[in-house]
């Protein structure tokens, strides 16, 4: 039996996977596009890409985005973790406040995993289906209902939650059926 031959470098394929992640990547994604670690090695020496965190680089011509800190650590997650809670309201434009810790929701088997946490971040365990999720430029973000819900079961302020609901129905983001989960689950907590 013949080993299997590892892809070519294809610059273009790495870029098109960092297109989508502000610009980063993972050590997997660039094998998956040529790069051997030695390769990558070669280009962090030559200042094409920068290292990030532990297995995460910066294309480094890539244009700075908007929340290029959040895609670094949806990608330490594995691809696996969905921003919540406050951080869900700010990336919903539901809230001018900006947290000081990003909330991560990870799934629950990952509740028994030994994680280096990165500094500023708040994890949270639970599965999050694909009816409770919402695309935010690069990185998955609960639901608007689901953020609020989780906020008042959190106990975030009141007067906090108050606010971005009223946002949330002036948008049109809540109906009425979603209204009265929240006003439930604020009756329950």
């Amino acid at each position: 039996m013949t080993p299997r031959a590892e892809p070519a470098p294809n610059w273009d394929r790495l870029f098109e996977i960092a297109v989508g992640q502000e610009g980063h990547f993972t050590t997997r994604q660039g094998a998956q596009a040529g790069y051997s670690p030695q390769l990558l090695l070669k280009y962090l020496k030559n200042g094409r890409i920068v290292r990030v965190r532990r297995g995460v680089y910066r294309i480094v011509h890539f244009p700075a985005g908007e929340h290029e800190d959040l895609a670094t650590l949806w990608l330490w997650s594995g691809q696996e973790g969905v921003f919540s809670y406050e951080t869900a309201l700010m990336l919903h434009n539901l809230s001018d406040v900006l947290p000081r810790k990003a909330h991560l929701t990870l799934p629950t088997a990952w509740a028994k995993r030994r994680l280096r946490v990165p500094k500023g971040v708040v994890l949270h365990h639970g599965d999050v289906p694909k009816a409770e999720r919402a695309e935010m430029g690069a990185v998955p973000v609960t639901s608007v209902l689901r953020t609020l819900c989780d906020c008042v079961d959190a106990h975030v302020s009141p007067e906090f939650i108050d606010a971005a609901v009223r946002l949330a129905r002036a948008r049109g983001l809540i109906s009425n059926e979603d209204l009265k989960v929240i006003r439930a689950r604020r009756r329950a907590a």
